[in-house]
């Protein structure tokens, strides 16, 4: 089944297609910039690109996913000078920190994973290229800044007339722009290279231009590039990159090789928390951590934050996460007897395959169908609990069918990347209600059956007043001590 994905460049959804000789679809993601812990607005696009990235492969793709890491910018450096510790081991402490994380969610590891520090001569060598062909310009104190002027094209993603091009001091989620942040507000033309400064510390590398460090922007052009070569498929990241980070990554890429950069551009909407701006400022700038610490697991999370439409904000609230525990837990509730039926225990389902079938499911494919067009996953998974709703109540006629329904349902959690705990409920110890108990009980469901409903409230209260409740089945009823 083609897997159809907005693409911001063109503004229409279009179908993602390998442009490789490998047969690989490239796929770059912009990384964290490791100076602390990654906060939940930043897990959500992770962990949306950790689901785009599963449903190609549930359709039998397969990826190279690319997914950098900045380790040094104006924060990395600042924050480890600080803290009296060399950059190296500064950002060693939050990369192992982010991958904890990306673990406890439950996110695939990319199969690449650059760190700008490890590639300054790639970087060197993408500038020279720039420099040599007018595109980029040394300035009176060795800095290096890209000429927009040499590239007509520039603003085309973004969608930003000359005017708002001109200054690159907010985003394009309107936001101000303090990633790698300027020592100049510049007329549109941005630093390829860094001069040093005194308060770099150790922190730089000898160039054709002298001593200084990358700016931001070109450590994305140059490891993808690197790694996925001079024109790739999907580049991925938060709407907040669209503009400049990516329209600069656009500018110098196109610029030096005279190819298409990216062809399809995947961008995830904001996250606000309890209907505001989340901010360190206003305390409500969550981690995994916080979340754990507030009673709630990784799993909750990540069900949350892909609850809704990744084109559309995201309210993300505490009593969310609530509703998040109670969705897993009648995902078990539904599971349970079809996996009883089948004959078959937790380990066993998760061991399942997660490749879907060439022709169309039986059971789960609307849920299928709606991953696969924009990435649906609100509608995918509102088709995957009415359909695990239908089979709890007219379940499978034979063994093989309850199987093939579990397959199937195997495969849509997979591309979710949902793993709820699946085990059977530990059973209460039983209690036998005393003699008396169990008349009052009876006399109550036979009035009940009667339609005598008084005669039925009075027992119950008179059960109630002893210290059991009676639950009401189709076929009979159960009793239980209050607690």
């Amino acid at each position: 089944m083609d897997t159809y994905l907005h693409n911001t460049l063109t503004r229409k959804r279009e179908p993602v297609r390998a442009q490789s000789p490998d047969g690989k679809v490239g796929f770059y993601c912009c990384g964290p910039t490791v100076y602390g812990p990654a906060h939940i607005g930043n897990f959500r696009t992770f962990l949306l690109q950790d689901v785009l990235r599963r449903v190609l492969e549930m359709e039998g793709n397969t990826l190279n996913h690319v997914r950098n890491l900045t380790d040094v910018d104006d924060k990395t450096i600042r924050q480890s000078i600080a803290e009296g510790s060399s950059l190296n081991d500064f950002t060693a402490h939050w990369t192992k920190k982010f991958h904890q994380d990306c673990g406890r969610l439950n996110m695939l590891p990319p199969h690449q994973e650059p760190a700008a520090t490890t590639h300054i001569q790639e970087q060197v060598d993408l500038i020279s290229r720039l420099v040599e062909k007018g595109h980029a310009y040394k300035t009176k104190d060795g800095s290096v800044y890209f000429r927009i002027s040499s590239y007509p094209e520039y603003g085309r993603l973004s969608n930003l007339d000359n005017r708002e091009t001109q200054t690159q001091e907010t985003t394009s989620s309107g936001d101000r722009n303090d990633a790698d942040e300027y020592d100049r507000e510049t007329v549109a033309d941005f630093a390829l290279w860094k001069a040093y400064k005194p308060e770099d510390g150790d922190n730089s590398w000898d160039s054709p231009w002298g001593k200084g460090r990358p700016g931001w922007h070109i450590e994305c052009s140059a490891m993808s590039m690197k790694y996925l070569g001079e024109t790739f498929d999907i580049h991925g990241g938060g709407i907040d990159l669209c503009f400049p980070h990516h329209e600069n990554e656009i500018a110098q890429s196109q610029a030096a090789t005279g190819y298409t950069f990216v062809h399809h551009w995947f961008h995830c909407a904001h996250l606000m928390v309890e209907g505001g701006k989340m901010s360190k400022s206003l305390g409500n700038l969550y981690t995994l951590d916080d979340i754990v610490a507030k009673g709630h697991t990784a799993q909750e999370l990540r069900y949350l934050l892909l609850s809704g439409s990744y084109r559309q904000p995201l309210n993300f609230t505490l009593d969310g996460l609530n509703s998040a525990r109670s969705a897993l837990e009648k995902l078990q509730k539904h599971a349970l007897p079809l996996m009883l039926s089948a004959g078959i225990d937790q380990e066993e389902f998760y061991a399942l395959p997660t490749l879907a079938p060439e022709g169309d499911m039986e059971f789960f494919q609307k849920a299928r169908a709606n991953l696969n067009q924009d990435l649906n996953t609100p509608a995918a998974l509102g088709n995957l609990f009415s359909t695990l709703k239908k089979l709890h109540a007219d379940p499978p006629a034979n063994q093989s069918q309850t199987l093939k329904a579990l397959s199937e349902f195997r495969i849509i959690l997979a591309s979710f990347g949902l793993e709820p705990d699946l085990s059977p409920p530990e059973e209460s110890p039983v209690v036998q209600a005393p003699y008396e108990i169990r008349e009052l009980a009876e006399q109550r469901w036979q009035a009940k059956q009667a339609k005598d409903w008084e005669a039925a409230d009075k027992f119950r209260g008179q059960l109630t007043e002893a210290g059991w409740q009676i639950l009401d089945r189709k076929d009979g009823y159960d009793l239980q001590p209050l607690l």
